[in-house]
């Protein structure tokens, strides 16, 4: 299980989308890699609490190159159909700096104003993070609860 931490606005355009985003420099889109499939993923807003569970479905790509569905049914860019997802950091020339979007299968999502946060739970500046903590035990048993998890 991961800890992954997103903006507010991101995780609201991606609850929607089925994605998580990170970018804008190697230090925050770098952690994306430990994500793989079948990997299930609790989103923290920070300043908000916990917005959403889900299930790693495939691995971060470029956002220039992660494709939905138009309202057609055809597989498109989700630049081409996304104002939220037009507006990210699109240097595909430069690797380092470009947004990365993972495809999550949303078990459970709230609006980041009704998120979930309790004293003593879980948290971590990095975009994602893999803890193995008492702390995080336990902020893993409270979420299960409250977002109706088993």
């Amino acid at each position: 299980m991961y800890h992954s931490v997103i903006h507010s606005r991101l995780f609201a355009t991606g609850s929607k989308g089925g994605y998580v985003v990170a970018g804008g420099g190697s230090w925050y889109s770098r952690t994306l890699q430990l994500l793989e499939p079948n990997a299930r993923i609790w989103v923290n807003v920070p300043g908000n609490g916990y917005v959403g569970v889900g299930i790693v479905s495939e691995k971060m790509v470029p956002v220039d190159y992660f494709k939905v569905h138009d309202k057609d049914g055809n597989e498109v860019p989700i630049i081409q159909v996304s104002e939220a997802a037009a507006s990210l950091n699109r240097e595909a020339d430069d690797p380092e700096k470009t947004d990365y979007l993972v495809r999550v299968d949303w078990l459970k999502t709230v609006d980041p104003r009704q998120a979930i946060k309790e004293k003593g739970f879980f948290g971590n500046q990095n975009s994602v993070a893999r803890p193995r903590t008492a702390k995080w035990n336990y902020t893993v048993e409270r979420l299960k609860s409250r977002f109706g998890i088993e």
